[in-house]
């Protein structure tokens, strides 16, 4: 049972970083000017990883200093989701397999 769900969270957290190297590609392909966001399937994709990926960026951004136009804190939340999927889950599986709560 403990195993099965740190298999879901690491599934949920690699569905996750995802959405962030999606959304990081669609935003850069938006400021070069590659995709426009008139066309209504780019601007509804864009509002939808904005609110998938917005609640995770706040805490963040609050605490980050300001770059000038280079936002930072989709790098940071990668590195933490890494963080997590790694060690983390590994540890907590390595754990409940020694405790027999796979």
């Amino acid at each position: 049972m403990f195993g099965m769900l740190i298999e879901i969270a690491y599934i949920l957290l690699t569905v996750l970083l995802w959405f962030i190297i999606a959304q990081a590609v669609m935003s850069w392909l938006i400021a070069f000017n590659v995709i426009n966001t008139h066309n209504d399937f780019v601007r509804q994709l864009w509002m939808t990883l904005d609110r998938i990926t917005e609640p995770l960026y706040r805490p963040f951004r609050r605490v980050m200093p300001d770059f000038g136009g280079i936002d930072l804190t989709p790098m940071l939340v990668i590195i933490i989701i890494v963080i997590l999927r790694g060690p983390v889950l590994g540890y907590l599986a390595a754990l409940a397999l020694r405790s027999g709560m796979a």
